[in-house]
């Protein structure tokens, strides 16, 4: 009887230990549901959706055939938060490139504000059926992050875009998931939950990418510092996109990468080859 006893409290303090367990995790979920609203809130949209048209052909002046260039992923990649078309992503990269190369650059631009890993398939999709880039750049995770995308699912994504790209030609160059801890417009402890979270998919995504005959920039540790010591310059009007300079140091940070891709493309016929001799630099 007594052994029943001890049994029986023990069985009652483990549903106990338990029912309290799951109403900590469920009140985690609803303060961080809340926080995000909350971020949401004070992010809001000040920039629209509608990022700088940068497409064109850079450096005409230059002489020569010239270099295709492709962006493709979310806001980042399509410029959101510059003022000018010379101050996107895009437009810092084809114009550097086509300093780099000494010949004019051709940018076109597929990525859509607010566009998850899953909706690379459809940027392809939608580019001209005669189109082929010399370099393709793709910029996305941020939004898979905060939408709680699984990671193999994200990844997977990307892996399915970078096969699809080195079938058509183009050499890519990826540019993994940003330090979502860098955001100061979203509260604690979500902010920290969102750096652990961009990083686990940044380094997914690296390998993945990799495997695939991409060549990877971590965004996150060539760029994130600077977000995280300079904010006020480094983010524009809504905290949370890249202003001018934001998008300057990652233009810097990509350049170099997308020189070399498109030198190996450009020199090399076999394109899947030549650009596994690239060298990653982070």
């Amino acid at each position: 009887m007594a052994r029943a006893t001890r049994v029986s409290a023990r069985l009652t303090l483990l549903a106990s230990v338990g029912g309290f367990a799951g109403a900590l995790i469920v009140g985690a979920r609803v303060g961080l549901a809340r926080q995000a609203a909350l971020a949401r809130r004070r992010i809001g949209k000040p920039l629209g959706e509608a990022p700088p048209e940068a497409d064109r052909v850079w450096r005409p002046g230059l002489g020569g055939e010239a270099v295709d260039l492709l962006l493709l992923g979310d806001s980042i990649a399509a410029g959101l938060g510059a003022q000018h078309r010379k101050e996107t992503l895009g437009g810092r990269l084809a114009k550097g490139l086509a300093g780099e190369l000494g010949r004019p650059v051709r940018l076109r631009t597929a990525a859509v504000v607010g566009a998850e890993s899953a909706d690379l398939a459809g940027q392809i999709a939608a580019l001209p059926k005669d189109y082929r880039a010399d370099v393709a750049v793709i910029v996305v995770g941020g939004n898979d992050v905060t939408h709680r995308v699984p990671v193999p699912a994200a990844t997977g994504h990307l892996a399915d875009a970078v096969r699809r790209l080195r079938a058509m030609g183009a050499a890519v160059v990826v540019g993994t998931c940003p330090d979502l801890g860098a955001l100061r417009s979203v509260p604690q402890p979500l902010r920290s939950i969102g750096s652990r979270a961009s990083q686990q998919l940044a380094e997914a995504q690296a390998d993945r990418a990799r495997a695939e005959g991409a060549q990877v920039v971590s965004l996150r540790r060539a760029v994130g510092p600077f977000f995280r010591i300079d904010p006020d310059g480094m983010f524009s009007l809504d905290r949370f996109h890249p202003s001018a300079l934001g998008y300057r140091r990652t233009a810097e940070a990509l350049l170099p990468v997308v020189r070399d891709a498109v030198r190996v493309s450009v020199d090399a016929p076999d394109v899947e080859g030549a650009a596994s001799d690239i060298p990653s630099p982070l």
